[in-house]
């Protein structure tokens, strides 16, 4: 299976339409909104991003090893390390070997190769954007948040930056400014997947499933949309109960046998809290 985004990366899947718990709520969007489809064993959180979205301004190589699976983005973490290794204060050889690290779960160690570049290179604007990014993957939202916002450019503002503004805020439970960020990134770019997705997303994070699955139907239909935002569009669509329609887009992107495995983990799933409210 393909790494992704939420994928943000803190889903919870709850439905204020079947009056689900915020415990319950909290425990399903875990497994959607960060990494953008967790239950088939996806490897890594990319907190900036919650659904398919474009890395700020990656390099070719950065944009290629999205699309990695496990074992390649294990081999490409000893290429681009060993790459790194050799010239620890190129900048492309820092963000190359960070981005993959994240994409492979290592997420402390991707902050720590891309604090040692941030601080040779300060006042770079795709540095300060990326140490961000690799910020929030460490969890540390507070500090992502000013990275980020340094990184932007007011006057000329990049969408990709805002999303990922947006994603952190969500993060830290401001829902309303994140949507009003969101908004901001459409205008500059409408119709963006990767917008949507942080926007479905944020709505799956406040239990509102029906208007997450509305963005995310937007989202999927949408130039640039990848497997994973189609993905997520299947967890939200079986978190609703709609178990058959959600195998049947999740099967478009996955085998057979994932596609069931994600639609029976979410019945065990519903069933157990269902079970959990009675008691």
């Amino acid at each position: 299976m393909q790494k992704n985004a939420l994928a943000f990366e803190q889903p919870d899947k709850s439905c204020r339409g079947l009056r689900y718990g915020k415990s319950r709520f909290l425990t399903l969007t875990t497994a959607l909104f960060i990494t953008g489809l967790a239950l088939a064993g996806c490897n890594s959180v990319d907190r900036t991003t919650t659904g398919s979205v474009a890395k700020g301004n990656g390099t070719k190589a950065e944009r290629s090893i999205e699309q990695m699976n496990a074992q390649q983005l294990a081999q490409a973490a000893q290429t681009y390390g060993a790459h790194y290794q050799k010239n620890p204060t190129s900048k492309v050889a820092a963000l190359n070997y960070a981005t993959v690290l994240s994409m492979a779960g290592r997420s402390d160690q991707s902050l720590a190769v891309m604090r040692a570049i941030a601080i040779q290179l300060p006042k770079d604007k795709q540095v300060l954007a990326a140490y961000g990014k690799a910020l929030a993957g460490a969890g540390e939202l507070d500090a992502a948040l000013d990275a980020v916002r340094r990184a932007q450019t007011p006057d000329y503002p990049d969408w990709r930056l805002l999303s990922a503004e947006g994603a952190i805020l969500d993060q830290q439970g401001n829902s309303a400014d994140a949507r009003a960020i969101y908004q901001k990134a459409l205008q500059i770019k409408p119709g963006e997947a990767s917008i949507l997705s942080n926007l479905a997303m944020s709505y799956v994070l406040s239990g509102d499933l029906p208007t997450a699955e509305k963005y995310l139907r937007q989202a999927a239909t949408a130039n640039g949309s990848d497997s994973r935002v189609r993905q997520n569009l299947a967890l939200v669509v079986g978190l609703q109960g709609r178990f058959q329609e959600a195998e049947t887009i999740a099967s478009r992107e996955l085998s057979p046998e994932q596609a069931k495995a994600n639609t029976d983990y979410l019945r065990s799933m519903l069933a157990k809290q269902g079970s959990k409210k009675q008691a």
